[in-house]
C-alpha cells in the first residue's frame, strides 16, 4: 500500500476496544496511515492486522519501533504499562499520542513528560473528551460568562466492560475508576475554567456489586484557587447497561450555561437574554488525531504533557480522598517523588 510522502506512518500499540476508534481516525486523515500494529497477544495482533488491509504486526515493541516506516505511535495499552512504553517510543524518536491517563501516578507521568522534553517530538495525552462537541462548545462559550463560580458536570452510563476479568476493574492496573474514567471530568472542568485546582474531595460507591475492586460510581468536588467549585458525577454502574446521560451547568459572574445530553438544547443566559448553543457533529477521535497531527506540524498542542501530569494528580487525589474521607491537596500529590 502506497502513501503520499507527507503522510506519517503511525504504529498502534495495543489493539483493544479503544484502538479501533484511533485506527479509524488514522485511516480517515490523509496526513497519516497505519504503519503497523503491536500487541502482546499474537492472535489479537494478527486479526487486527488482517482487518486493516494486512498491515505488519509484531508482539515485540522494540522491533516495531525500529521500522523505518514508523514515525509516530498511538498507545492504547493498560494504564500501568504506559510509562515503560512511552519511554521506549521517546528513545526511538517518534511522536506519541497516548491514551489517558498518562500514567497511574505522578512520578510515572513525570517520567513520560521528561522523556519527551527537548526531543522535538510531540507527546499528547489522549483526553478525547476535549475533542467532543459538547466539551468544545462549553470551552468556546465559557469565556463570555465572566469569571467561573460553579461548574457541574455529570456523565452517567451503564456497564461497558466485557466481563469481570477486564483489567480496568483491577486498581493496580487502571489506577482506579477516578483515574481511568473520572479523569475525563476532572480535566474538563479545569480546562473549561482555566483555574488552578487546589483540592479534590471525592466519594465512591460500588454500584454494580460489592465484589468490585473499584468504585463504579463517583462524586468528585474540585476546589479552585479562585474560589470556584466544580462538582463532577461519573458513573459506569447505572442500569440498564445501555443508559447514557450527560449534563453540564456553568455559572459565571455574568451568565449561565446549560448543556443537557441533547446539545441542540444547550443555552447561554446573560443580561442580553437567552441564546442557543450551536449543535455539534464532529468525530472526537478524528478531531483529536487531527490536533495531534497539527501539533506535529508545528501548531500548539490541544493538550500538553503538563496538562496530562495535572490530570493524573487530580485522579490520584480523588482516589486518595475516597480512601481517607478527607479532601486532598493537588499540590501535595504533585510534589510526590518516585519511591
Amino acid at each position: 500500500m502506497e502513501h503520499h510522502s507527507a503522510s506519517i506512518g503511525v504504529l498502534v500499540v495495543g489493539v483493544g476496544f479503544i484502538a479501533e476508534q484511533h485506527i479509524a481516525a488514522i485511516h480517515a486523515d490523509p496526513r497519516s496511515h497505519l504503519a503497523g500494529i503491536v500487541d502482546v497477544d499474537a492472535g489479537r495482533a494478527a486479526v487486527a492486522a488482517r482487518a486493516n488491509g494486512g498491515v505488519p504486526w509484531w508482539t515485540d515493541l522494540d522491533q516495531a519501533l525500529a521500522r523505518p516506516e514508523v514515525g509516530a505511535c498511538v498507545v492504547c495499552t493498560p494504564n500501568d504499562t504506559h510509562a515503560a512504553i512511552a519511554v521506549a517510543v521517546a528513545a526511538a524518536g517518534h511522536h506519541l499520542l497516548i491514551e489517558k491517563p498518562l500514567a497511574t501516578d505522578v512520578p510515572g507521568a513525570r517520567v513520560i513528560a521528561a522523556a519527551f522534553a527537548g526531543t522535538g517530538r510531540v507527546l499528547m495525552p489522549a483526553h478525547t473528551h476535549r475533542c467532543y462537541d459538547y466539551a468544545r462548545t462549553v470551552k468556546d462559550a465559557v469565556a463570555g460568562l465572566g469569571r467561573p463560580e460553579f461548574v457541574r458536570l455529570a456523565i452517567l452510563g451503564g456497564w461497558i466492560w466485557p466481563d469481570w476479568r477486564a483489567w480496568v476493574l483491577d486498581p493496580k492496573r487502571s489506577g482506579g475508576h477516578a483515574l481511568h474514567n473520572g479523569v475525563h471530568l476532572l480535566d474538563l472542568v479545569t480546562w473549561w475554567t482555566g483555574e488552578r485546582p487546589e483540592t479534590v474531595y471525592a466519594r465512591g460507591r460500588k454500584q454494580t456489586a460489592a465484589e468490585l475492586d473499584i468504585y463504579d460510581y463517583l462524586e468528585m468536588t474540585v476546589g479552585f484557587a479562585s474560589g470556584a467549585t466544580a462538582v463532577c458525577e461519573m458513573s459506569r454502574g447505572h442500569r440498564p447497561a445501555t443508559y447514557a446521560a450527560r449534563d453540564v451547568l456553568v455559572v459565571g459572574e455574568e451568565g449561565i450555561l446549560t448543556l443537557p445530553w441533547d446539545a441542540e438544547a444547550g443555552t447561554v443566559t446573560d443580561e442580553s437574554g437567552t441564546g442557543l448553543l450551536p449543535p455539534g457533529g464532529g468525530n472526537g477521535f478524528a478531531l483529536q488525531l487531527g490536533a495531534w497531527l497539527d501539533a506535529i506540524g508545528g501548531a500548539a498542542p490541544l493538550m500538553t504533557p503538563e496538562d496530562g501530569v495535572l490530570a493524573v494528580a487530580m485522579g490520584v487525589a480523588a482516589e486518595r480522598s475516597i480512601a481517607t474521607g478527607e479532601p486532598v491537596r493537588v499540590a501535595d500529590v504533585l510534589a510526590e517523588a518516585a519511591v
